[in-house]
């Protein structure tokens, strides 16, 4: 009788295969991790490149509509903002509602970064600060969640003429809001001139 040799087909060894999932699981699971440490979206801070102003005389009253928007489109330490409608003008003694818009022109379309605000007012807060400072009183208006206030909305008031400007600053204080202009950083600061006559 005659015997023939039977050569077995070369497969990885189970050991083999083993290993090699052993050396590629940490390379997979490090990538996760990455992605999972990665800032989500809302965490960052908005890109505003546009700040419009816009302020409706107090019902009775006579003096026209004001609106100023300030514009940079390179950000900062590029070319000088571009102020459309400046200085904003405004009666004397008069009292006025005003809004903010915020827009974002580097997105294709215009991103509408006032929404994105209106839906986080809990980390967001508007300062508006004249010089000189008696040139005239910004209150905001709107409160978020929490009862604190935003700035998305306001109400100006002004005494008699005179001429400075008003730097329009918000901030984003996610989880760290608590009315003051201390925690988070600097979404936008804009400033404008203003003229009261």
């Amino acid at each position: 009788m005659k015997f023939t040799a039977h050569t077995p087909s070369r497969q990885p060894a189970p050991a083999k295969l083993l290993l090699a999932l052993l050396l590629a699981a940490p390379l997979v699971f490090s990538a996760c991790k990455k992605d999972k440490d990665e800032p989500e979206p809302e965490e960052d801070n908005e890109l505003i490149t546009t700040v419009t102003y816009a302020l409706t005389p107090a019902a009775g009253s006579t003096a026209p509509a004001a609106t100023i928007t300030w514009e940079d489109l390179d950000g900062a330490g590029g070319v000088a903002p571009v102020i459309t409608g400046g200085p904003l003008t405004l009666r004397a003694n008069t009292t006025y509602t005003g809004t903010i818009t915020l827009l974002d022109k580097t997105k294709n379309p215009v991103a509408n970064v006032t929404d994105e605000v209106a839906t986080e007012k809990e980390d967001h807060l508007f300062f508006y600060d004249p010089t000189p400072a008696g040139l005239l009183t910004v209150t905001r208006t709107d409160r978020d969640a929490n009862n604190r206030e935003v700035g998305l909305a306001t109400r100006l008031v002004t005494t008699a003429a005179a001429t400075g400007t008003l730097k329009i600053t918000l901030r984003h204080q996610p989880g760290t809001k608590d009315g003051t202009a201390g925690p988070g950083d600097v979404d936008v600061e804009a400033t404008v001139p203003v003229a009261v006559r």
